[in-house]
């Protein structure tokens, strides 16, 4: 089954906030209302150097995926 690489979230107890979650490694949580990443994977040491390089890059990603659905149902 193909999953796509971003899906939009929400939950209602939690009316203020919208979520945009990420598929794929690393895969994670962010809250688009104050760019609060919960990461859904566990990773070691030696991956902190390269989670740090991509982190920016798919949060910025994320944030336009959200920008784009948003727009698309307006």
């Amino acid at each position: 089954m193909d999953v796509p690489k971003f899906l939009i979230a929400d939950n209602s107890s939690l009316e203020e906030e919208i979520f945009v979650l990420h598929t794929e490694y690393p895969r994670f949580l962010l809250n688009v209302s104050n760019d609060d990443i919960m990461w859904l994977e566990e990773f070691g040491q030696d991956d902190q150097e390269e989670l740090e390089k991509v982190t920016q890059e798919l949060i910025e990603e994320a944030l336009a995926f959200f920008d784009k659905e948003i727009e698309s149902m307006e």
